[in-house]
């Protein structure tokens, strides 16, 4: 088994920190896509998309899609669950899942293809998008902190695949576009506080 990764990937980090949580050791294996090594036609027969993460399992099956990989690892060692036990607790958690994907990582990756140097001449960039997805996140930040009062991490009580989406997501926006959580967002800033300094975080 190995895991096909893209250090600098927020969906590839999803799944680093989720093994680190599950105490799971995989051989890792980087991918140089700046030199296009994920569009090889090796790599392609793997996963047609020529995207990372990308699970290699020992019988020669492959699993990609980092959410599909993290539900791989949780019914293949359910403790600590990340994903929620019984009907409720789990699509609770899923909801949020998808809420931080949708409200935060997919607008802050747009916001990198659309301002970052690499993406130049490779993908149609457009300004006014990255500024009008910019200003979402940070609405966006707003809602999350209101969300957060009376709560110690996302979908509740305890540490999930909905706080370590979110945890990427910020990794993503401070490190690649300088956007920070506003000090003022208490609740926001007391969760990112917890998250980023579990021993997981810089997985």
């Amino acid at each position: 088994m190995k895991l096909y990764d893209l250090p600098a990937s927020p969906n590839a980090r999803r799944v680093r920190i989720f093994l680190a949580e599950k105490g799971l050791e995989i051989p890792m294996l980087p991918v140089n896509m700046m030199t296009g090594e994920n569009q090889t036609e090796d790599y392609l027969k793997k996963n047609s998309l020529g995207r990372m993460p990308l699970l290699e399992l020992d019988d020669g099956s492959y699993i990609s899609e980092s959410v599909a990989i993290c539900r791989y690892f949780e019914e293949m060692q359910p403790s600590p669950a990340l994903m929620g036990s019984g009907a409720l607790e789990s699509a609770t958690i899923e909801m949020w899942q998808r809420r931080m994907e949708f409200e935060f990582i997919l607008p802050i990756i747009s916001i990198f293809r659309h301002t970052a140097d690499m993406w130049k001449g490779r993908f149609v960039q457009i300004p006014q998008v990255a500024e009008q997805e910019r200003i979402s996140v940070m609405a966006r930040m707003e809602w999350l902190d209101k969300e957060l009062i009376g709560k110690q991490f996302i979908a509740g009580d305890n540490y999930t695949v909905a706080d370590i989406t979110a945890q990427c997501a910020f990794v993503m926006a401070k490190a690649a576009l300088g956007i920070r959580i506003p000090e003022e967002l208490e609740n926001l800033s007391d969760w990112w506080a917890r998250v980023s300094t579990r021993p997981t975080a810089r997985a």
